[in-house]
């Protein structure tokens, strides 16, 4: 088919299906899109609770635990073991199709009173305090990652050891507040940067040693501020920061903050892809408008994505060898042909409108299924049974559409709407990614519920930690401390004390959640406008840079011109793919 402009059902804009968008529908059999991909990104993202556990009350029994969904989520919750026992069957909750109502709305009752487990975590060491993980040990405030040791506050991560405060980093040890950054080793205030070692305050910097305030470098060692030292005189500079201070580490970064913007960014981020159209984009072929996606091939409208990810459209979280997945959220490791579902795991295949479901094929509006095959809302068929009831309610989804409370229409090749999720739009991933105001969420049709705060009693504000680690002794870790900028409680562990200690950081002044969103606005927004290289020659457009070496199109302007996710009030020079690579690399 050839390209067509359709206009959102949601947001009311136009957006365009392309010709190989069209393949893909028919090749897995689904109807185009009615919604635009950033909308049926966020709707996907509504579901995703990222960073955060909540304490409530276990349906068997009655004991607080730690779950996904806070207490006041319309979810039966049960603790994550006892989900997992045989101690229950969700085939108990099984039902006939009613084809006087839409089928979504029967599904969506099924949700809400079959149990779900507290968390989402597997072969985990003294972790309890993480999520959706698999494989880590000793970790704490961790989500998103795996096989990972003795680390804190991290979220989008593999194979760390002993790191604190991190955001999509892999194989680092001993290193503290990571973005984006790999293979480092007692790295400090580092992002888009690898295999970098004692490095502090720096961004985009590749296999650089005793580096402090440094941008773009490359093979590098003693360099402050970009300025080559002698090691005497390095070390000695070392000495003069005093970077166990807040107050000289808020003067440094903001030395370097202002160094970043005098120095080219390449117009997306990633390296060794081949055709790659969106951001943090490595080792990839043919991806196009999608960001965060690593080791992977022909995937589209995509996020967060990775490790041998194949033929797959509005793809949101995981990945792990799995294929033909379609506007789903969080499934993976080894799944394939999974279709409108949330949450399931691992070796699912053939599976449309399922929630919570592991282990399964041949699904349709199930939730909480373990190794069950052709079910139907809970239900077992036989194959030739399944095969036409399946059919027979495709038809009815698209005759009898479901319609949320703001008239949107669901029908068969829509994900569930985002009314579906327990979680409030303040809880998701959504709003990490897209921060709206409490009117514009309730006008788009999302809850919102504001953090139910704990009571504790704060013993002393952020603003009052002693301003030098020297200054701080161990009895800080009995403290319960007021966030300078929330207000809420946190504290500080032994464990973590001790790592500030041995690597001279000052104690943070913001609590675990405002830490991390700090980090997320380090990161571009999901997404992308047309843009053309800002190199005017022998040097940037506004004048601030002076090219040190020379380009194609020599003297005159840049022509190159791409999509890129930097936008265009921001104060980053921008260039293309060649002239970055003519002075960076």
């Amino acid at each position: 088919m050839t390209p067509e402009t359709r206009t959102c059902q949601n947001c009311k804009k136009d957006f365009l299906i392309e010709e190989v968008d069209f393949d893909f529908s028919e090749k897995i059999k689904v109807p185009p899109p009615t919604f635009c991909p950033e909308c049926r990104m966020i709707r996907r993202l509504s579901f995703l609770n990222r960073s955060n556990l909540y304490h409530r009350k276990e349906a068997v029994g009655g004991k607080e635990i730690l779950a996904t969904y806070p207490a006041e989520a319309d979810v039966v919750v049960y603790e994550r073991d006892y989900w997992w026992s045989d101690a229950w069957d969700p085939m108990e909750y099984g039902r006939d199709v009613d084809f006087s109502r839409p089928f979504l709305e029967q599904v969506q009752e099924l949700n809400r009173i079959v149990p779900w487990p507290s968390r989402a975590v597997q072969r985990m060491v003294n972790s309890d305090y993480c999520n959706q993980a698999t494989g880590d040990k000793n970790c704490y405030l961790c989500f998103d990652g795996n096989n990972s040791e003795d680390c804190m506050y991290g979220v989008g991560f593999t194979k760390m050891k002993n790191c604190l405060d991190f955001y999509q980093s892999d194989n680092s040890q001993l290193s503290y507040e990571l973005f984006w950054s790999a293979s480092c080793y007692e790295c400090f205030y580092v992002m888009n940067s690898y295999a970098c070692r004692d490095v502090w305050f720096s961004r985009d910097c590749r296999n650089c040693q005793n580096c402090i305030g440094c941008v773009g470098l490359r093979n590098k060692q003693y360099y402050i501020l970009n300025r080559p030292y002698s090691k005497e005189n390095y070390e000695k500079k070392v000495q003069e920061l005093n970077l166990g201070s807040y107050t000289a580490w808020r003067a440094l970064y903001e030395q370097f903050f202002e160094l970043q913007k005098r120095i080219p960014v390449k117009y997306m981020h990633g390296r060794k892809n081949i055709t790659a159209f969106g951001d943090y984009i490595y080792g990839t072929k043919n991806v196009r408008r999608s960001f965060e996606v690593v080791d992977a091939e022909n995937i589209a409208y995509s996020q967060t994505i990775a490790w041998n990810t194949k033929d797959s459209y509005d793809y949101t979280s995981w990945g792990l060898n799995s294929e033909l997945i379609y506007e789903s959220v969080s499934v993976g490791e080894n799944c394939r042909n999974v279709k409108f579902s949330f949450d399931c795991w691992p070796a699912c295949s053939d599976m449309e409108y399922c929630l919570n479901c592991h282990s399964s094929s041949n699904l349709f509006g199930c939730v909480g299924l373990k190794k069950k095959e052709y079910c139907i809302l809970n239900k077992q068929y036989s194959k030739e049974d399944y095969l036409e009831l399946h059919t027979k309610i495709i038809e009815h989804m698209s005759a009898m559409p479901y319609r949320d409370r703001m008239g949107r229409e669901y029908r068969y090749g829509e994900m569930f709407p985002s009314e579906f999720s327990p979680l409030a739009y303040t809880e998701t991933a959504a709003h990490e990614d897209f921060p709206v105001s409490k009117e514009e969420a309730t006008r788009q049709g999302f809850l919102w519920r504001e953090p139910s705060p704990r009571e504790f009693q704060i013993t002393v504000s952020s603003d009052d930690l002693p301003d030098h680690i020297h200054d701080t002794s161990v009895a800080i870790t009995r403290e319960i401390i007021g966030c300078v900028q929330c207000h809420r409680a946190y504290r500080i562990l032994p464990a973590e004390f001790a790592f500030y200690k041995k690597y001279e950081i000052p104690l943070p002044r913001f609590c675990f959640p405002c830490r991390h969103t700090k980090r997320l606005r380090l990161r571009n927004p999901f997404r992308l406008r047309h843009a053309q290289c800002q190199c005017a020659g022998k040097k940037s457009e506004n004048g601030i840079y002076q090219n040190q070496s020379p380009h194609f199109h020599g003297d005159s302007k840049c022509p190159n011109e791409f999509e890129t996710s930097y936008a265009p009030d921001r104060p980053d020079i921008v260039y293309c793919e060649a002239c970055y690579q003519a002075e960076v690399v």
